[in-house]
């Protein structure tokens, strides 16, 4: 399994599993994982697109390239 950090600093760390990025499905609500001074998930969820990645809430394609994904957890 690979240990990310989670981004979320209010939520306690989960066991999650991530997967490799090229597995990742389209239009769904994603956590994704980015290296960026170390590798960590992004605090917001994320879609899969034809256009690239974009911020599930708002929509705008981000400028990211993930390495991990998995399922955005319900509860949060």
């Amino acid at each position: 399994m690979t240990k990310i950090r989670t981004g979320l600093a209010h939520i306690a760390e989960r066991e999650v599993t991530w997967k490799p990025i090229l597995s990742a499905p389209f239009d769904c609500d994603l956590k994704v994982a980015v290296l960026d001074e170390g590798e960590h998930a992004l605090a917001f969820p994320c879609i899969k697109a034809r256009e690239g990645w974009k911020d599930a809430v708002t929509g705008i394609v981000l400028d990211i390239h993930p390495t991990h994904w998995c399922e955005w957890p319900t509860d949060l």
